[in-house]
């Protein structure tokens, strides 16, 4: 008898793991988070085959396992090319690609936000290098290309994107949060009562049960705030200064709302107060570097306690050469703003990315 055939028939005989019924093992694996699922796959084909089975998924789905997620999106990745991490694992991993996206396009323009299970991008445009876009010869006037009304949808079980009803209109840089079970965009599936006034440009945060739009009008930074209670805006306090922060700068955690300002990490103080400066501005370290570097658009958002700071750049200087350069980043830190003193942590970079965050979402199971 062969010796290598009967240990081959052995191993394709056993259970998914020795000793359980194989239901009982399918369910001790659907207890890890998704960020071990890429070593888990290595353990055996038969491991790979069930973490991939639509059995796996319905188990997930039914005892809502979806995990935590923190999702990210850098301008270094065309093609809608996402990552997601793990909290739990401390590992991040790359999504499948969006069907249809072009592989040598940059998403940009768009609107992302986690809602019931789910991860929404909405909108937007692609943008193709200047050379390959104008195919490569003379100079050609720069025409951003047409917004879409799509909306795709990322299903955490089946690690799956699918195309979901459309907005009304095709748009793009405009504003979207999840309200109360329900996601909110500056014109979308349903009409919500006009603006005070026409913005552009726009962003939100969800807070307070409330849509906060800021963005500019008539070359002025505004900020309204839709109460979907009364189906009606209002401007909102001066006080906020929301219109003054750039883009993913704001986060609502645990009920209350966090901002990276020019100060630092703050938290707004009441439902109309002033922000008060938590900490100073998060600085990054280079190990070539003699000053400590404070990046800009970076990814901010709020996941199970805790303030997540993803991405970003900045300008660097060379004393030696006297040039300047840019530095992207693939750093991912955390803290607990409930924590005294507050200290951020470094954990596991962004894989296989790194600079601008173009999105940045979190999905809490």
């Amino acid at each position: 008898m062969n010796p290598t055939g009967s240990a081959h028939l052995e191993l394709v005989c056993e259970g998914l793991i020795p000793g359980l019924p194989d239901e009982l093992a399918l369910m001790c694996l659907a207890a890890l988070s998704h960020g071990h699922h890429g070593v888990l796959e290595c353990v055996s084909r038969r491991w790979r085959d069930a973490l991939r089975s639509e059995e796996y998924s319905r188990l997930k789905a039914r005892e809502g396992l979806c995990g935590d997620w923190l999702f990210a999106l850098t301008d270094e990745k065309p093609g809608m090319r996402w990552s997601a991490y793990d909290p739990g694992a401390d590992r991040w991993h790359a999504l499948p690609p969006a069907p249809g996206a072009d592989p040598r396009s940059t998403h940009c323009g768009f609107a992302c936000v986690a809602l019931r299970e789910r991860f929404l991008v909405l909108g937007g445009y692609p943008v193709r290098p200047p050379l390959e876009e104008h195919g490569g010869g003379g100079c050609s006037s720069y025409r951003r290309p047409a917004a879409t009304r799509e909306v795709m949808s990322f299903d955490p079980y089946r690690n799956r994107w699918s195309e979901v009803a459309g907005m009304r209109t095709p748009r793009c840089d405009f504003a979207c949060s999840a309200v109360r079970g329900r996601v909110l965009v500056a014109g979308g599936w349903e009409d919500l009562p006009p603006m005070p006034a026409p913005l552009r440009s726009c962003f939100s945060v969800s807070h307070d049960g409330r849509f906060h739009v800021v963005g500019r009008s008539a070359s002025q930074p505004r900020h309204f705030i839709f109460d979907p209670a009364r189906g009606s805006w209002a401007p909102a306090p001066a006080a906020w200064q929301l219109h003054r922060l750039p883009r993913n700068a704001a986060a609502a955690l645990d009920g209350r709302l966090y901002a990276i300002l020019e100060q630092g990490l703050a938290a707004l103080e009441g439902s109309g107060g002033a922000w008060s400066v938590l900490d100073g501005p998060p600085l990054f370290d280079l190990p070539d570097h003699r000053r400590k570097l404070q990046p800009s658009g970076c990814g901010f958002a709020g996941l199970r306690g805790k303030l997540y700071l993803v991405g970003g750049k900045a300008i660097r200087y060379d004393m030696d050469a006297r040039v300047f350069d840019i530095v992207k980043f693939a750093c991912t830190r955390f803290c607990d703003p409930a924590a005294a003193p507050l200290q951020w942590r470094d954990v596991r970079p962004i894989f296989r990315s790194r600079g601008a965050v173009l999105g940045c979402a979190a999905l809490q199971q």
